[in-house]
């Protein structure tokens, strides 16, 4: 595939994903919006700017420290931020709200991308993780306007599927990014073999790590007042079909377990879904919205929004979404940071170093099916000094892995006048 086609196929898909970001934003009312910004039409940024894209919540999340680094090294400069998701810029505006400008990101046909550049005018792009579009990247380039892909990762999934059905536009691509400031040497590798020059590539390590992740206090004193002096076992961003394999096994095990569970789906959408499955499978379940005590509940619902840590604040051990279904796993490194003894099911290519580095810290465990996860969970409820162990060696390896925001900021430096 070349460009040419890649760019006629997107072109055909227009009409879905119009219709798809109606849907999507309609009830939030933004729709509008998002579709002009994702067509190119944004409002023109005076000042010098630097862009920098994180998809969604979770890469915005990371980015933070990186961000935070950016205000004190360039205080000439505005700072852009644009996400796909809606989630995503709710999380940008309640973080920072009127420091930073945001705006959704283009589509990546030629006019869209040629046009938000034009409004933009970035003095350079920053893009997170595994973002490569090939017309934005290819106008970066041709504008002479360096383009950083940092915190890159490229699972082997991700790996495989590039170089089976795009390999000579994905060369193309990465050979036109500035820089590739890869997590690991595993994904740097992988950057190689789709034909990165050497010269394109560096292992600068995962901005993940120097996230200041501390307890939401507040957040932390309402949740402890409902749940009382209980034990408690957190399911982190769980998704469609993994709350029917965990309720389905709770209930094999529940008797073996005195414990407060606290699911919290991965998709706000999804909140009333959840609660109707436990209502179905006769579960005594709070929302947590309703701030209701837990003292007779068996389920407390997490349909709140922007409290996941200090859901790992109160817990006993940490569970982590995505990883008994197809997935690939979630963020790892919150729960370990408040050294919380971690379980994560088969699916964690997302996170394939970490997870690996966890286990062999003996600060993880990976189990196959729920049943299984829930016979390592009534273990651990029995053994405290393990948990602690556990927990401890988590948050001893996530200290141990600081420092990429420190050279990423370096590398930025080196093409942004201060």
């Amino acid at each position: 595939m070349n460009r040419t086609i890649y760019t006629l196929l997107l072109c055909l898909y227009l009409p879905i994903a119009i219709f798809k970001i109606m849907q999507k934003s309609q009830k939030k009312g933004f729709w509008r919006h998002k579709l002009k910004n994702q067509l190119g039409f944004v409002e023109k940024i005076p000042n010098r700017t630097i862009w920098i894209h994180c998809v969604s919540v979770g890469e915005f999340h990371a980015a933070i420290p990186l961000i935070d680094q950016l205000f004190d090294d360039f205080p000439q400069h505005k700072l852009l931020i644009t996400t796909t998701t809606n989630t995503g810029s709710i999380a940008v505006k309640e973080h920072y709200q009127d420091r930073v400008f945001h705006r959704f990101f283009p589509l990546d046909l030629p006019f869209a991308v040629n046009r938000f550049i034009a409004n933009i005018q970035p003095e350079i792009c920053i893009l997170l993780e595994t973002e490569i579009w090939p017309n934005l990247v290819d106008i970066l380039n041709k504008q002479s306007i360096p383009a950083l892909l940092i915190n890159a990762r490229l699972s082997r999934r991700s790996f495989n599927k590039y170089r089976k059905y795009s390999p000579n536009l994905t060369s193309n691509t990465i050979n036109k990014l500035t820089l590739i400031a890869a997590q690991n040497q595993n994904s740097a590798e992988r950057f190689y073999k789709l034909g990165a020059k050497s010269c394109k590539v560096l292992v600068a390590g995962n901005i993940k790590f120097d996230q200041n992740i501390t307890p939401l206090n507040a957040s932390s004193q309402e949740l402890q007042t409902i749940i009382g002096d209980r034990k408690v076992i957190v399911f982190a961003s769980t998704h469609s079909g993994e709350e029917t394999q965990i309720i389905s096994s709770y209930l094999k095990h529940k008797n073996n377990i005195d414990a407060l569970l606290i699911i919290v789906p991965r998709h706000p959408e999804r909140f009333d879904e959840v609660y109707k499955l436990a209502m179905k499978n006769n579960i005594r379940i709070v929302r947590r919205s309703s701030n209701n005590s837990c003292e007779d509940a068996q389920i407390l619902l997490g349909d709140s929004m922007g409290e996941m840590m200090a859901y790992f604040d109160v817990c006993n051990m940490a569970f982590i979404g995505g990883s008994l279904n197809t997935t690939g796993g979630h963020n790892m490194l919150e729960a370990a940071a408040l050294a919380k003894p971690i379980l994560f099911g088969s699916s964690v290519f997302n996170f394939a170093e970490i997870s690996t580095d966890l286990i062999a810290q003996n600060a993880s465990i990976q189990v196959q099916n729920a049943d299984e996860l829930f016979e390592e969970i009534t273990s651990l409820l029995e053994d405290e000094e393990r948990c602690q162990t556990m927990g401890n060696n988590a948050k001893q390896y996530f200290l141990s892995k600081q420092g990429a925001v420190e050279k990423i900021t370096k590398i930025i430096s080196e093409h942004v006048e201060a």
